[in-house]
This record gives structure tokens, C-alpha cells and sequence, in this order.
């Protein structure tokens, strides 16, 4: 992973775009189950069929990273589901029998070059009103970030997990929560910006407070604020305040979406046909586009390649 810390923007190196989960092929795909059917099974049963689907995803996520490294894409954002109530005892067990392997996994990731990522579910709320829903929420980060070191992955935002602001109003609320977290959380814990209760300078101002960095998604920006095109200046002024949150700013990760219907829907479109001019000169970019690895070889073919 990379070690400087002078990297101002102005690399010679294209960005790097990264992959979302799954491919739109069947490639790349991960199994699940529900908890109403997995409580349906006696407890030898779950503990089974558990650890055959972990088994199994692990696998998958091996696949995964070799698909990546293929298709020469460095950053995998892997599902939040990859280990279905990992944060339950039986999940928890279930994982202490499989460390070496997971372990290996991890490994192959880093000899490879493929940056490891994720992004936990909406369920995740540090800025509610309800004690309980904090609690929950940790602790779903915290099987998050458990995940991440049996992968051996470094506790920083290189392995980072993002999520968003969540119940709004909650600025002060949510920089204590971040403040006090377990470091193995709060240590690779980002935020980003939505389309509807924090915009980009509200999540500015609470990354800056709690000295966590910022993931920019412009999409969710130009909705946020009303916008018509990605070339308005605040997109590029957001990408270089974000870019001050990070440490290390060569590991700065933006998001990018494209609208289904419209430039302004909410749904993400199929391919990416428009970009950010001011992300030419980020590092590393999510492509949240439904055709997934489609959509990031057009990007190399008609953006990247123009760069």
C-alpha cells in the first residue's frame, strides 16, 4: 500500500477505479440466507449450513480478488453480507475456526495490489436518538472491522469502512459517538456526504471535527444541492476540501454515480457516461454503476484514456 504522504493531486497516474460487490457477469457472486430461515433450523443445522456459506463466500471473495486483478482493478468493496450474522455467537465461532484461512485470503489481497473496502448497510446509525440503535449499529461495525483483520488488513482508512451521517439534526451527537469508538472501528471509519440529510459541507465539518476522513460522492451532491451538471464549482472545491480530511491524501476514495432517468434521480444508471472533471486527478474512484465491471472498462475506454 502506499506510504507517502506529499501526493498533492497532481499525479501522473490515472485514477484508480474500483469494482462494488459483485460483477455484472455471475462471476463474481455471494450466497445469503435470511435470518427467519436459519432461525427454522435446529442449532447443529445452523452452526452446518453457516459454516458451509462461509466456506463458500470465502471462496467466492478469493475469486473476487483474482477477477480484480485480472481486469487490473485495485479496489474491491466487499459485500456487507459476506458473512451472514457474523455478529452473532455462532458467526463469531464459526469465523475463530477459519482465521488461517481468511487470513490467506487477506494475504493474496495485498500481494496483489487490491485495496480492501466496506460499506456497511443503512441499519448502521450512530447519530440516533435511541441508545440501542447506537449499540447495534457498533456492533455491526465492529464484526465489520473483525472481518477486516482476520484479513490482516491495516487498521487505517486504506481498509476503510464507510457509512453515511444518518438521522439528521445530529452533528454534535455523532462526532461524540465517533470520538469515543474502539480504535479497530474508529481507526478506519469515513464518512460520506447524502442526498437528503447531510450534505457535503455538513459532512466536511464532522469529519474535520472528528479527524475521520471523508469519502465525496458528487452525485449525491448535485442532488443534494439542486444541481445541473458536475462541472459547477462546488463539485471541484468539495473534491479538494474532502481531499484535506485524509491523512494520507493518496488514499483519498470518492464515489460516482450516474442518474437512471434523469441527471438528478437518485437511482444509479447502468453505465457511467458523465464524470466529474475535477476526479481526474483523484486517486482511487467507486464505480456505483449497476453493470458494474461494464461500466468501469467504458470509463477506461472513453475517460481514462483522454486523460
Amino acid at each position: 500500500m502506499p506510504q507517502s504522504k506529499s501526493w498533492n493531486g497532481n499525479s501522473s497516474s490515472p485514477p484508480k477505479l474500483g469494482l462494488v460487490c459483485i460483477t455484472a457477469s455471475d462471476e463474481v457472486r455471494f450466497k445469503t440466507i435470511t435470518r427467519k430461515r436459519l432461525l427454522q433450523l435446529p442449532i447443529n443445522e445452523q452452526e452446518r449450513v453457516l459454516q458451509a456459506l462461509y466456506e463458500e463466500n470465502l471462496r467466492r471473495l478469493k475469486l473476487g480478488i483474482e477477477f480484480c486483478d485480472r481486469e487490473d482493478i485495485r479496489l474491491y468493496r466487499m459485500p456487507s453480507g459476506l458473512f451472514p450474522f457474523a455478529d452473532d455467537p455462532i458467526g463469531e465461532a464459526i469465523l475463530c475456526t477459519m482465521v488461517h484461512k481468511i487470513k490467506a485470503v487477506g494475504m493474496q489481497a495485498q500481494a496483489l495490489g487490491i485495496r480492501l473496502v466496506f460499506h456497511p448497510d443503512q441499519f448502521v446509525v450512530l447519530s440516533s436518538d435511541r441508545a440501542e440503535v447506537i449499540e447495534n449499529s457498533i456492533k455491526i461495525l465492529a464484526m465489520h472491522a473483525r472481518i477486516l483483520d482476520l484479513l490482516g488488513q491495516p487498521r487505517s482508512p486504506w481498509a476503510l469502512m464507510n457509512i453515511h451521517g444518518g438521522k439528521g439534526d445530529r452533528a454534535e451527537r455523532l462526532i461524540q459517538v465517533i470520538r469515543d469508538l474502539p480504535d479497530a472501528i474508529r481507526s478506519r471509519l469515513t464518512l460520506e456526504n447524502d442526498e437528503y440529510t447531510y450534505s457535503s459541507q455538513d459532512i466536511l465539518a464532522i469529519c474535520q471535527a472528528a479527524e475521520i476522513p471523508m469519502v465525496f460522492d458528487a452525485h449525491h451532491h448535485v442532488i443534494k444541492e439542486h444541481l445541473d451538471s458536475y462541472e459547477d464549482p462546488s463539485v471541484g472545491e468539495m473534491v479538494l476540501a474532502s481531499r484535506q480530511t485524509w491523512a494520507n491524501p493518496e488514499w483519498q476514495l470518492v464515489h460516482i454515480s450516474n442518474g437512471s432517468e434523469s441527471f438528478a434521480d437518485s437511482k444509479h444508471s447502468d453505465l457511467i457516461t458523465a464524470m466529474p472533471s475535477s476526479y481526474k486527478n483523484v486517486p482511487w474512484i467507486e464505480i456505483e454503476a449497476k453493470k458494474k465491471e461494464q461500466a468501469i472498462a467504458k470509463l477506461r475506454q472513453e475517460w481514462l484514456a483522454t486523460l
